[in-house]
């Protein structure tokens, strides 16, 4: 990736946990529960396939062979757009 897109990604990142530190302190200060989040990502049954769609757009974010790959991947995208880094180890077969 170009530098400068790398810089305007990690801006973009670290604005958005800078958002959600700034969220939570509120909600601390008022003395309320956060909301809860929404998922952004669903695992869906596909003949013999387990499909990954993001529930957003309905777009199909990749299909994995079992349940629990299924939803490891699910969970690596959540991650993903909540800002963190995340590396998947063994990937799909």
């Amino acid at each position: 990736m170009h530098a400068s897109i790398q810089q305007r990604v990690d801006g973009v990142a670290a604005l958005h946990m800078r958002s959600r530190l700034a969220t939570a302190e509120l909600y601390a200060i008022i003395g309320k529960e956060p909301p809860a989040q929404k998922i952004r990502f669903q695992i869906r049954n596909v003949g013999n396939a387990y499909h990954i769609v993001e529930l957003a757009t309905d777009k199909v974010k990749g299909f994995r062979w079992t349940w629990k790959e299924a939803s490891n991947f699910a969970q690596a995208l959540e991650s993903r757009a909540d800002g963190v880094k995340v590396t998947l180890s063994g990937g799909a077969k």
